[in-house]
């Protein structure tokens, strides 16, 4: 299996540069297992298109405004992207830089205050420790720009502090958004419940290295990076109970599609928090759900391969090609789709 076997054409035009007014606003596309035809509808007709006993499950990881800028001694600018926070004003990030900096120097911080190169870390990654005024992730909150994907082109601006968030979004720690739940608003929410559609939360921190490209062109030779997951007790008692009524287990996002499957390490769900590096492509079995609501991903991803290995390749990319020529919103704050495995009824 090759990377470039999932290589698809997207005109630059339907990469999504904002997100709409409304979240519930954006368009929806419903695949079907099988050859069932295609659906042209809109985030907001969930409540339609799911089951009274249906769970939800959503990410409730809260983004970092992760993005840095400042200079070293040499004058040369950096920026500086938050991978993972760590204990001792400590963080693991990338940087971007004319020429890496050495081991023990420190980088001025355009918001103030200092970060001292401690080690270069597996990955390309960087290991700081910053000298400010406040707890790291306070003084991020204060100063630090929302990360947006590299395929928006525009800066950031204080509309992303609010859209570019969930709005059931409480446990700090990622980078990027779970973008699939950026869709849901409390209307939306209410919505489901009164038709009886049930929600469940995990927390996976998504990194930076989500926008990291495949390098090599065989599949199976690709080294996923690292995201924390918290899989508690309390969530895998109501997938229980859920499947026991005869409900449907949805992942909402690819981001919770990971975590679920991560702790399912003997073939059932089961509490897990840690670190995970799994890499779903076709072939996989899944095992923790039974449909998946995701935005479109970039082409050769390992988030494209992932929803290939649930709906099938040929059946994704049959979707992909209704999206573009239907003009639809691709990436992070475009459009989604409402995923069926071949074996699972609609």
């Amino acid at each position: 299996m090759k990377t470039s076997d999932f290589h698809y054409g997207l005109p630059p035009d339907l990469i999504a540069q904002a997100p709409l007014a409304q979240r519930s606003a954006s368009r929806l596309l419903v695949v079907p297992p099988g050859a069932g035809k295609f659906e042209d509808r809109h985030v907001r007709d969930l409540p339609t298109l799911l089951r009274a006993g249906d769970l939800l499950v959503f990410n409730d990881t809260r983004v970092i405004p992760a993005r840095l800028f400042g200079h070293k001694a040499s004058g040369g600018r950096v920026e500086i992207m938050i991978e993972r926070l760590r204990p001792d004003a400590q963080a693991l990030v990338q940087l971007g830089v004319s020429k890496p900096p050495q081991i023990g120097s420190r980088i001025a911080l355009d918001a103030g205050g200092e970060a001292e190169v401690l080690a270069r870390a597996e990955d390309g990654f960087w290991t700081l420790r910053f000298h400010v005024d406040a707890s790291l992730e306070t003084w991020l909150q204060r100063v630090g720009q929302m990360p947006l994907p590299p395929y928006i082109t525009r800066a950031p601006d204080a509309a992303d502090a609010e859209r570019y968030q969930t709005v059931f979004a409480r446990e700090t720690g990622a980078v990027a958004a779970p973008t699939a739940g950026l869709h849901f608003d409390p209307a939306l929410l209410d919505a489901l419940q009164e038709r009886g559609i049930a929600f469940a939360y995990v927390t996976l921190h998504v990194g930076a290295g989500t926008f990291q490209p495949v390098r090599v062109d065989d599949v199976e030779r690709h080294h996923m990076h690292s995201e924390w997951i918290h899989v508690s007790e309390a969530l895998v008692g109501q997938v229980m109970r859920t499947r026991a009524a005869g409900g449907r287990v949805i992942a909402v996002g690819t981001t919770v599609v990971r975590a679920l499957e991560s702790a399912c390490g003997d073939g059932r769900l089961q509490p897990f928090t840690g670190d995970t590096r799994i890499f779903i492509y076709p072939g996989y079995r899944f095992r923790a759900i039974d449909g998946l609501m995701t935005n479109f991903h970039l082409p050769e991803s390992t988030l494209l391969m992932l929803v290939s290995a649930f709906a099938g390749k040929s059946r994704i990319f049959s979707a992909y090609g209704h999206a573009v020529r239907e003009r639809y919103r691709f990436f992070s704050y475009g459009d989604a789709m409402l995923l069926w495995p071949a074996e699972q009824a609609a």
